[in-house]
């Protein structure tokens, strides 16, 4: 007969036995469930629209940038085959609660999902040949220089599987409709990419919707 313990109650020999991983008080009363200015629970509606979007396969590749805490990632994780999701995050906090609270908890350490920090759209540490079925930003350029988001674009185009391969960025593309309609159009063009429209997407769970700008990539 199998016992099992907390890690800090074993006793003896055995207390030497088990590793734990160090939790910051904040992530175990969940603290970060309450950095989004709306309900952690919406996460699961943001999947399931993308999901649906792109009609997606468990063997599908995803990529988000600026994952957070996996509020949405999570699901993600748990409907992709392993090694399937990565993501570019660059908050230590996110992070630790992602790896230290979140992961564990939801069971979802064996999916092995790759999560790198970094604040500078450098997508070679995720490997070469790589070609992604979905990539997503949820709020994120909002918060970066319009030049950086280009750059990102840039490079994320030959990461995205051409024709069926789809781009989806929230709330706004500002980076974009700043540059006025034909001069963004011109600019999406010269880097392979097509501006296939915008969705409104009505959560479930309470009162709110977001907006959700999609693109494709042209070339092979």
């Amino acid at each position: 007969m199998f016992r099992f313990k907390g890690i800090s109650h074993y006793e003896g020999e055995e207390a030497n036995n088990h590793t734990a991983l160090p939790c910051l008080g904040e992530l175990l009363v969940e603290e970060h469930h309450s950095n989004y200015g709306e309900p952690w629970a919406g996460g699961r509606d943001v999947f399931e629209f993308l999901a649906e979007s792109i009609k997606l396969r468990p063997d599908a590749r995803v990529l988000e940038i600026g994952c957070g805490t996996l509020r949405v990632g999570l699901h993600f994780i748990r409907y992709l085959i392993p090694e399937h999701y990565h993501c570019l995050e660059r908050d230590e906090l996110s992070l630790m609660a992602a790896f230290r609270y979140e992961l564990p908890s939801q069971g979802l350490l064996h999916k092995r999902p790759l999560i790198v920090r970094g604040e500078d759209m450098d997508f070679n540490r995720f490997g070469s040949g790589i070609r992604y079925d979905l990539i997503y930003a949820s709020a994120v350029f909002l918060h970066m220089p319009d030049k950086l988001v280009w750059v990102g674009l840039e490079r994320l185009v030959t990461r995205l599987k051409p024709f069926e391969g789809r781009i989806f960025v929230s709330h706004n593309i500002k980076f974009c409709s700043r540059l006025g309609g034909e001069e963004c159009t011109k600019r999406l063009t010269s880097l392979g990419l097509e501006y296939m429209g915008k969705h409104t997407h009505d959560s479930f769970l309470f009162n709110h919707y977001e907006i959700w700008f999609e693109f494709r990539r042209l070339k092979a």
